[in-house]
Order: C-alpha cells, then sequence, then structure tokens
C-alpha cells in the first residue's frame, strides 16, 4: 500500500501530531511538498501533503484562510502539515477553523522535525510500495507462466489471474465469444460484455478500453455478486495479438482501479496469451504449403499421398465424411466466374497467399458470430474466425485455404464448424434485412462488394473430393444469383429454375429473341406476345388457349403462323418452344417483392 497520513503519523521519526481531521488519515499521499507561495495551487498535482511555515500567507485571517484552505482542496491537496515553532508557537485557530470546514487534515510538525525527513519518509515508502508491487508482479508472471504450460492451459491462467487482482477474468476468441473464465460465475457477467468487446475488435491492436468503474462486489470478495450489482465492477478489456488484427481479447474485472502489482499481472497474462494465441510465422507459412498441397492431392484425385502428406496435423478429417466450402466477396459487387473444373482450384493454390492456409486443432481459440463491423472490413477473415473457433470448442480439425478473394474449407460433416458457418449466414442475412430461404427472380439483387457469398458441398469423402468442389462451385454460382449468402448443394435443385434467369445476359438474349414480336405488336396489328405467351402455357392447346385470350380459335392459328414467319422458326420444334417460353419469363415482370 503507498504511504497514508496514519502511516507517516505513526511514524516513530517524525513525531507528527493530528490537529483535524483524525477521521480522514487513511487518505495516500502522493508526495511531499513544501511551499510558502501565498497561492501554491498552480505548483500541484493532486495527492501531496503541502508543508508551511506561514511564511507569505495571512494566517491570523479567517477570510483568507478560508480562501487558502479552499482552493488547496480544490487542487486535490490531502493534507497540511504545519510547522510549530517557527513563525507561530501553534496552529493559528483561523488556519484550523478553514480546515475543519473544509474537512482538510492539518498536520502539526514539531520544531525539531525538519520537513525534509517527511519529504524522505513519504519517498521511501512510496519506493518501498512500488518494490513490493514489482516483487509481486513477478511471482505472479511465475505462477501464470506455470499455468499457461500446464495442461489445462488458459483456464488455470484465468483462474491465476483472478486470485491476483481480487476479481475475475474471462477469455474471449477472435469472434467475440467467451471461451473460458474464472471463477465459474463470471461466464455470465463475461457474456454481457459482448458488445464491448466487439468495439474493441474493430480497433486496430493494440488496444484496450475500460468499461464500468464503480466499486461494486463484483472485485471485492471472489464470490458470485447479485444480478443487480455485478455491472458495478471496472472491467478493463484488453486485445491479444501480435498484429493490428485482434486474435483474442482479455477481459479483467475489479472493485477498483487495478494497483502497481496487479497491473503487472494483467501485462504478463496479456503477453502469455498472446503467445498461445499467435503461432510462429515460420510454423503458419509451413502449414501454408502442407494445406495447400493437400488440397490439391485431393482435388487431383490422391487421396492415399494426400492422407500421407496430412499425417496427424488434421486428426480424422480425411477418415469420416467431409464437406467441402467454397467462399468468395464479388469484386464490385458483381459475381467472378466459377471455376468449372479441379485444375482451375489446382491453379489458383499454386501459390497460397501471406495470410493462406490454416488448420484449427482443439488447441485453437475462439467461437460465435462476428459482428456486422467486423464481418463488412473482412467478411472471409471473419468466416475463418467463426469456423476455426467452432472447430476449436469440439477439437474437430478443419482445413482451411485462402487465396485473394476465395477460400476453400473442408470440414467435419454434422460438425460444430459447418454449423457455425450456417448461423453465421443466418445473422449476417437477418442483419441485412433479408429472409434465409429462395426468393422470387424480381427480389434477387446482386450482392454488395462487401458481401460474402458461400456454397458447400453434399457430404463426401477424400476419394470424391473433385466432385464435392464441383458440387460447392455450383451452390456458389446459385447463391450468386439468387442473392443468397449461403447455399447448400443440396438447396441447389430447390424451387423453381426462373430465379436463376436473374441476369443480364438472359435478359438480353430474351429481348433479342421477342424484339421483333414486341415491334409488330407496336404497331397495332395485334398481341403476338400475349398470343403466345397463352397459347405455350396451355401447351399448344387452341380451344383453351383462345379462350383465355377471348379470341377464336382461328385467329390464335392465324397469330402463331404470324410468329413462325416472323421469328423464322418452326413452333413444332419443342427447343424453340423451351427458348420462347424462358425468354417470356425471363422479360415478364415480377411480383413486387
Amino acid at each position: 500500500m503507498p504511504p497514508t497520513l496514519a502511516s507517516l503519523v505513526r511514524h516513530p521519526g517524525l513525531k507528527l501530531s493530528v490537529l483535524v481531521g483524525e477521521d480522514r488519515l487513511e487518505t495516500p499521499v502522493r508526495w511531499a511538498h513544501v511551499s510558502e507561495l501565498a497561492d501554491p495551487v498552480p505548483y500541484m498535482e493532486g495527492g501531496e501533503l503541502l508543508l508551511i511555515t506561514a511564511m507569505q500567507i495571512e494566517a491570523d485571517d479567517p477570510e483568507e484562510m478560508s480562501r487558502y484552505v479552499r482552493r488547496l482542496v480544490g487542487a486535490g491537496v490531502v493534507g497540511l502539515g504545519f510547522a510549530l515553532g517557527v513563525n507561530y508557537a501553534e496552529v493559528p485557530p483561523a488556519l484550523a477553523a478553514a480546515a475543519k470546514e473544509e474537512g482538510l487534515p492539518l498536520l502539526g510538525v514539531p520544531r525539531r522535525t525538519p520537513f525534509i525527513a517527511i519529504s524522505k519518509a513519504v519517498s521511501a515508502a512510496i519506493a518501498a510500495d512500488q518494490y513490493r508491487a514489482v516483487t509481486a508482479g513477478f511471482e505472479a508472471q511465475r505462477e501464470l507462466t506455470r499455468a499457461a504450460i500446464g495442461a489445462e492451459g488458459p483456464a488455470a491462467l484465468l483462474a491465476r489471474l483472478a486470485a491476483h487482482v481480487d476479481g475475475w477474468a474471462a477469455l474471449y476468441d477472435a469472434s467475440g465469444a467467451v471461451v473460458a473464465a474464472a471463477p465459474d460465475w463470471a461466464t455470465r457477467r463475461a457474456a454481457r460484455l459482448t458488445a464491448d468487446v466487439a468495439r474493441l475488435r474493430s480497433r486496430p491492436g493494440p488496444a484496450s478500453i475500460v468499461v464500468g468503474g464503480g466499486c461494486g462486489p463484483a472485485g471485492a470478495t471472489g464470490a458470485e455478486p447479485a444480478e443487480d450489482t455485478a455491472v458495478a465492477d471496472r472491467v478493463e478489456l484488453q486485445s491479444l495479438g501480435t498484429g493490428r488484427r485482434t486474435r483474442g481479447v482479455l477481459a479483467v474485472g475489479t472493485g477498483a482501479p487495478l494497483g502497481t502489482a496487479e497491473r503487472y499481472a494483467v501485462h504478463s497474462a496479456v503477453a502469455l496469451l498472446t503467445l498461445t494465441t499467435e503461432r510462429s510465422r515460420a510454423l503458419q507459412e509451413a502449414e501454408q504449403r502442407l494445406g495447400a498441397a493437400v488440397l490439391r492431392m485431393l482435388l487431383a484425385g490422391e487421396p492415399d499421398h494426400a492422407r500421407a502428406v496430412a499425417g496427424r496435423l488434421y486428426g480424422g478429417l480425411l477418415d469420416a465424411p467431409f464437406r467441402m466450402l467454397v467462399a468468395e466477396v464479388p469484386s464490385g459487387g458483381t459475381a467472378q466466374q466459377a471455376h468449372a473444373a479441379p485444375s482451375a482450384a489446382d491453379e489458383a493454390l499454386a501459390e497460397p497467399s501471406a495470410e493462406a492456409t490454416s488448420t484449427s486443432t482443439g488447441a485453437s481459440t475462439g467461437t460465435g458470430t462476428a459482428t456486422g463491423e467486423a464481418e463488412a472490413a473482412d467478411p472471409l477473415a471473419t468466416l475463418i474466425d467463426t469456423m476455426e473457433a467452432a472447430a476449436a470448442r469440439t477439437g474437430e480439425s478443419v482445413l482451411v485455404v485462402p487465396d485473394g478473394e476465395r477460400l476453400i474449407v473442408l470440414a467435419p460433416d454434422g460438425g460444430a464448424a459447418v454449423e457455425a458457418c450456417a448461423e453465421h449466414a443466418q445473422a449476417v442475412e437477418a442483419r441485412r434485412g433479408t429472409k434465409a430461404r429462395p426468393r422470387d427472380r424480381a427480389a434477387v439483387a446482386a450482392p454488395r462488394g462487401d458481401e460474402l457469398v458461400i456454397g458447400l458441398s453434399a457430404p463426401a469423402g477424400p476419394i470424391a473430393a473433385a466432385a464435392a468442389y464441383r458440387q460447392a462451385e455450383q451452390a456458389l454460382s446459385v447463391a450468386r444469383r439468387r442473392g443468397r449468402m449461403l447455399v447448400e448443394h443440396e438447396q441447389v435443385a430447390a424451387g423453381s429454375v426462373l430465379p436463376l434467369l436473374a441476369d443480364d445476359a438472359v435478359r438480353a438474349f430474351a429481348d433479342g429473341m421477342l424484339r421483333a414480336l414486341h415491334e409488330h405488336d407496336a404497331t397495332g396489328r395485334g398481341d403476338l406476345v400475349a398470343s403466345l405467351r397463352a397459347w405455350l402455357s396451355r401447351h399448344g392447346q387452341w380451344d383453351a388457349a383462345a379462350a383465355d385470350l377471348g379470341v377464336h380459335r382461328h385467329t390464335l392459328r392465324y397469330r402463331m403462323r404470324r410468329v413462325e414467319e416472323i421469328l423464322g422458326r418452326s413452333l413444332d420444334d419443342p427447343d424453340v418452344r423451351m427458348e420462347l417460353w424462358l425468354a417470356l419469363k425471363a422479360t415478364a415482370p415480377g411480383p413486387s417483392a
């Protein structure tokens, strides 16, 4: 503890006496300062014990002393030491009365006690307190290090940290979800800070914020606080990671601001947790090359070689059915062309990017759905964090190979990573105000440039990896056209094919095919387009189509002959009828979205 007025009064070598303010002696003293100025306030920082002999002040003037003491209190001076037997044998009553009125402790300094002795005592006490803090900090660092390298890892580290700060601690993963907390009740407290964690994660690292600041019981006893007072604690959030991208967040809740020893402990925890969440760049680059090589072998139809190269790194990923996921961020809001064959993926994977492959095992951290801000800033990175975090919680392995604006993922079928991807897509679509279901063609809109589209294959094994890749690409193409974030291959054939016609090239083809008929109708010489639509919708049944149009069947026959003459194509050809029907559907106005 830093020195206080009480500890100075108890100091046997100073012989100080308490003249005013016996109930305020536990106030910490930051420094002892001597000043005979009539107004020393400009030179005060707060927390000082001011020592005076009253050489330059009118100590007998009640009004002057009232103003003098009021200014000292306003400047944060915690106590006033008055030299007895120098200029005044006793403390002037006016000064004592002003100190009592303002609640400022007034100490009597005997003539045989020099002011420098008081300054030395304060300095020595501060140094001793700092030494104790540093010693305690080093001890905390040793304990936290032993906990971090132990079997329990971050969980044990958080328990030790909570004990050192006399509060609670929690760890959030890269997606902002709570992965560990100590004591156990702190999990619920930490869950209520997800919005603040998201705010911190949106900032470039390293960064920190303070939430709250009261002196509630959360950090005072180590026991679970009452529900209505849990928010009264002071919580510091510290980002984890060596780069600008946050890899996790540490939360530390206490009942009061952290002291020097507690601050050392928190800084040590941040460093240790950063080491556990960051892999060495050399190891990361090696895993990048290895993961890309495994994927190339799978797509080339060499599952045995892929399994041999993967070894134990990917656990049982290749020994059970998996899903292939392909994701991309459309450039400028326009859909990129899908790779039609595995060889195209081989070309894309020939040189993995700097952020390329990463793997996730039970030793990694993370789970949850990222916030809208993070998703918009880097949607591919957010998806990676979400899937790897979910996989880490269950101990499953995932193979992640990013390349530029594309991402390929292998994840266990029915596992946590695939489920987290689906939940993430639903959450993002909900934030965008869309519904996660097929929509009619008129409601389909091309994705914005910062939005993600994902295609997910059906379950497959290593021998069918190439087919799974094609399925994922097909699902990705459907996701683009339907304006969806995620489409599974099982959903490709669901609903109508008509929403897939929402394409400028298809519309241009349809407009060109029907232009001559529209030009004919514009002259008022007949309604060939409507007649053609009615005839095709009735599968060539003359009477039914004529009844729909309200004309004689011979009139309809004449119109269909005119369609054949104008287009130069026979309506007896089923391919012609199909193309005309699709052209009519592609150009027909849809219902309002």
